[in-house]
């Protein structure tokens, strides 16, 4: 029989989630109370009104990126793959910062979790698509910016 403990992704999540917190959140240059408590109250507002805005975008975005996907292929298949990989995570990211909303201005810690796991996502984007800038920078950034006011969301 197998005797070894089986690996659980849900606590995989948390044990990062620990990990980062320890070095973003406890470890890192603390931001000033007031800057944390005008991101927390600014940012869903934000988030919402990017969102209005990019609603023409975004369905244009899934319209026509549906149908040219297969032929992105066309340009060689680092292109196919490229425009792929953006396309899926990209809709993934836009479907979890819609779930998240309406927690965000409840400042719930299920709605910070979607945003931790948008800034997981587009760390795998980063790594999938060899965007190194992208990686460390928009890593370090989010990462930081989430776990400075994640006492901020209960």
């Amino acid at each position: 029989m197998d005797t070894q403990p089986k690996s659980n992704p849900i606590s995989g999540l948390s044990d990062l989630e620990n990990v980062l917190n320890e070095y973003f959140g406890k470890k890192a240059p603390a931001m000033p109370e007031s800057i944390k408590e005008i991101i927390v109250k600014f940012a869903p507002w934000i988030t919402l009104i990017m969102m209005v805005m990019l609603i023409p975008a975004i369905l244009l975005f899934l319209g026509v990126g549906a149908f040219v996907m297969p032929f992105s292929y066309l340009g060689g298949v680092t292109a196919g793959f490229s425009y792929t990989v953006t396309f899926i995570f990209s809709l993934v990211m836009i479907v979890l910062e819609v779930m998240a909303l309406p927690g965000l201005f409840k400042r719930a810690r299920s709605a910070w979790k979607l945003l931790f796991y948008i800034s997981l996502i587009s760390a795998v984007e980063n790594v999938l698509l060899f965007n190194l800038g992208g990686l460390v920078i928009g890593s370090l950034i989010s990462f930081y910016v989430l776990f400075q006011v994640r006492e901020l969301y209960k």
